[in-house]
Parts: structure tokens; sequence; C-alpha cells
């Protein structure tokens, strides 16, 4: 059974592309693929010009920046798990990064600051101040190629606004590949592929999609009519 059916689409270099769709389209299998997780059976992905396979697994991972929903902290200090330990990282550019993605503050007013103990998996942060602290991470490696699964929810209004804050940073003049969840980072994209059980069922811009009337419109009216519901309660 093929998880992904004839699909076939380019990014252009410093381009965003977002991929939308119900769970199970294909989305985390599209951006799994990219990363060379697990081989694919047919077809060709092509980065530059060249086969993805040509490349080694250490230059093709070290030039593509991954920022999962599922935040993965480790017990140690915030400027460990920024830097993951790589004594080449200075402070100053640590420090730097969390000031673009707008996290310093916060973090000078931990116990401790950068030397601030994270418990394991992050329990003493929130899920907005775990995820932008791998915004960090990402942002100060500066890879070629930005992948982003950009879900939160339960968070608050004012992380949710340094999100879309921090996620205007990371993809700004970088290749991005985002799974798209807040119709603030949909619109912006530069090309929307809607995805549905492994196939693209429409490509374009929001308001070209929008005025199709199709698959699209319809799951940004099911968002909007779950965003009212969540306001009226």
């Amino acid at each position: 059974t093929w998880v992904l059916k004839d699909v076939s689409f380019k990014v252009a270099a410093g381009k965003t592309v977002a991929l939308v769709g119900h769970t199970g389209s294909g989305k985390t299998s599209i951006i799994s693929i990219l990363n060379r997780l697990y081989p694919y059976q047919s077809g060709q992905i092509l980065l530059d010009n060249q086969p993805l396979e040509s490349y080694s697994l250490n230059t093709l991972r070290g030039s593509i920046g991954v920022v999962l929903q599922d935040v993965f902290l480790f017990s140690g200090s915030i400027v460990d798990n920024i830097t993951l330990r790589n004594p080449s990282i200075g402070m100053d550019k640590v420090v730097e990064a969390a000031k673009m993605i707008g996290m310093h503050d916060f973090i000078m007013q931990l116990p401790g600051g950068y030397d601030y103990q994270v418990m394991e998996r992050g329990a003493t942060l929130s899920l907005g101040q775990r995820q932008l602290l791998s915004f960090i991470r990402a942002l100060l490696y500066d890879p070629a190629i930005l992948i982003l699964d950009e879900a939160t929810s339960s968070i608050d209004t004012e992380s949710e606004q340094m999100i879309e804050k921090a996620i205007d940073t990371l993809i700004k003049g970088r290749t991005s590949v985002v799974i798209a969840h807040r119709l603030s980072t949909i619109r912006k994209a530069d090309t929307i592929i809607v995805l549905d059980k492994g196939e693209i069922k429409e490509m374009g811009t929001h308001n070209e999609l929008v005025e199709k009337g199709g698959f699209y419109a319809s799951l940004i009216e099911m968002q909007m009519a779950s965003i009212n519901a969540a306001n009226k309660s």
C-alpha cells in the first residue's frame, strides 16, 4: 500500500511551502523522507539538482534544521539545550539567537539565567517556552533548509504571538517546508499543498485556493469555525 501517491512539487530556494491536510494525509511522511529517516521505493528527490542519496547523511542532516511539535529537551542547563553541548558555539551567538527569537528577557528572569537547569523533557517550562527554545536551537545552527512542524495546542496568547514572530524570523530567506496549522503561517506561504490520503488534492497560494472553493476552502472554514467556537467559550 503506497503511503504517498504521485506526490510531486518543487520548492525554490528561499521560498516557503506549507503542507496542510487532516491527520494521516501524508504530511509527516514527506518530511521524514526528506531527512532520509527511511527510504522511498519509487520516484526521485533532488536537492540542488542532485539526488538526495548522493549526499552523506552528515552533510544532508547538517544542512536541514528540523523543529518538531514534540520538542525534546534533556536534563541540563538552558544553554546546553540550545547548543546541544557543542563547544564551538560561543555564548554571544546563543544570546544573539535568543534575542532574535524574543526569548532572551524571559531566560534572564529565570534563576541562573542561561545556566537555569531544565528538568527532563523540559517539565519545568510551558509548551510554548519549550517550542521557542527549539526555535533558538534551529536558528543558531543556521540551516539552509528548515522543516517545521509548527503545531502547538493549549498555549497562552502571549506565547502564541511570540511563536508567530519566531516562525517569521526562522523562515525569512530560508528554504522552508512547513506542516502548517496556524492560519497566519499558511497565508504567508509561497505555495500551499493540500494533502489527503497521501495524494495532492490542491496546490497554490492562499487566495487562489480560497477562490477555488474546494478542499482547502472547506479546511479553512472548519478552522475558522473552531476558532470562533473557542473564543465564545
